[in-house]
């Protein structure tokens, strides 16, 4: 069973700072990618950034030049650096993983940003 477990989230000032990560139980090398998702109060979860096991990323349009998402080496551990964070990116922020067809979800971190 795979599991993931975020960490890193709390309360951050507007233009602020933030360092998410996600432990998985089997390696980014066994997947068909990871990556953070984020859902604010009453809206839909939409998608942050995404990292394959090749490396190659990719973000949501309003996080770029903000936001960058890595992985340690040993594959098991995903990041996402926030930086210049906004009051309307409060929201609980999930990592996942596709492996086989599945995706799996961890149980997601708050955070929130306010002055």
């Amino acid at each position: 069973q795979v599991q993931l477990v975020e960490s890193g989230g709390g309360l951050v000032q507007p233009g602020g700072s933030l360092r998410l990560s996600c432990v998985a139980s089997i390696s980014i090398f066994s997947t068909n990618g990871m990556g953070w998702y984020r859902q604010a109060p009453g809206k839909q979860r939409e998608l942050v950034a995404t990292i394959t096991s090749g490396g190659s990323t990719n973000y949501a349009d309003s996080v770029k030049g903000r936001f960058s998402i890595s992985r340690d080496n040993a594959g098991s551990t995903v990041y996402l650096q926030m930086n210049s964070l906004k009051p309307e990116e409060t929201a609980v922020y999930y990592c996942y993983l596709d492996r086989v067809f599945r995706r799996y979800w961890g149980q997601g971190t708050q955070v929130t940003v306010s002055s």
